[in-house]
C-alpha cells in the first residue's frame, strides 16, 4: 500500500471517529433545535405558546399534519428515539428557556423498550415527575399525556410492554391529579382488545399515522384550553 494511501486513509479514518465522538457527546441531542430556539425568539406579546415535547410521535406530528401546527403559536420539540432523561437534559433548553404558557410532554414508551439501556418505571416516572415541577418552577403548565398503547415493538421483540404502559399510564394519571396538571389519555382512545393500538391507526405498531394524529388533536388541544383556563 503507497503511502499517500495510507495517509488518506488514517485521515478518513480519522475524521470518522471525531464525527462519531461529538455525536456521542451530543447524547441528549441539543444541538437539533439550537438555531431553531434562537431563530424562534420570545413570544409575541399576549401569545399562548405551547411547546410540545416528545419522542418520534411528537416529531412525526408536524411532518404527517403540518397544518396542525400551522398558523398557532405550537412549537414542536419531538426527538425521535428519545427517552425521559434525554428530554430532562434538554428541558431547559427545548421548552423553558422558550417561555410558553403551556408545555405537552409525551414520553416513556422508548424508556420501555430500552432505547438507552434498562428502564424501571420508577426511573421514568422521576424523568417525568422532574420534567414537570421544572416547567412549574418556571410559571409554565404541564399536560402530561399517557404513553400509547404497544403491543410489541418491532425493533426489540418480545418484552411484553402493554401491561408496563398502563402501570405507567396509571401513574401518570395519579401523579397528576395529585399535582393539579392536566391529564392527556390517548390510551383510551387507540387501545385495542390486546392493549396495544388499534392496526387501523399505526403504521408500526408503535407509529401512529395521519388517521391517529387526527384522532389526538382534538384531545390534545381540549387538554390545552383547560391548561390556559
Amino acid at each position: 500500500m503507497g503511502t499517500k494511501i495510507l495517509i488518506k486513509l488514517v485521515f478518513m479514518n480519522t475524521l470518522l471517529m471525531s464525527c462519531f465522538e461529538m455525536n456521542a457527546q451530543d447524547w441528549a441531542n441539543l444541538e437539533r433545535y439550537r438555531a431553531e430556539n434562537v431563530a424562534l425568539g420570545q413570544p409575541a406579546k399576549g401569545e399562548n405558546r405551547i411547546v410540545f415535547m416528545g419522542n418520534s410521535i411528537t416529531q412525526g406530528w408536524i411532518e404527517k399534519r403540518p397544518e396542525f401546527f400551522a398558523n398557532r403559536p405550537y412549537i414542536n420539540r419531538g426527538i425521535s428515539g428519545q427517552t425521559t432523561p434525554q428530554m430532562l437534559i434538554r428541558f431547559r433548553q427545548d421548552v423553558i428557556a422558550l417561555h410558553p404558557k403551556v408545555v405537552v410532554i409525551l414520553a416513556g414508551t422508548n424508556d420501555i423498550a430500552g432505547n438507552t439501556g434498562p428502564s424501571s418505571l420508577e426511573m421514568i416516572e422521576d424523568n417525568l415527575a422532574s420534567m414537570s415541577e421544572l416547567a412549574k418552577e418556571n410559571d409554565i403548565r404541564v399536560v402530561l399525556s399517557s404513553v400509547l398503547p404497544v403491543f410489541d415493538y418491532p425493533w426489540k421483540r418480545g418484552l411484553k410492554p402493554a401491561n408496563k404502559i398502563i402501570a405507567l399510564n396509571t401513574w401518570i394519571k395519579n401523579y397528576c391529579e395529585k399535582r393539579g396538571i392536566i391529564y392527556l389519555d390517548y390510551f383510551s382512545s387507540f387501545a385495542d382488545e390486546r392493549n396495544g393500538i388499534k392496526a387501523a391507526l399505526t403504521i408500526d405498531g408503535v407509529h401512529t399515522n395521519v388517521a391517529g394524529y387526527k384522532i389526538m388533536e382534538p384531545l390534545v388541544e381540549e387538554a390545552i384550553q383547560k391548561a390556559l383556563n
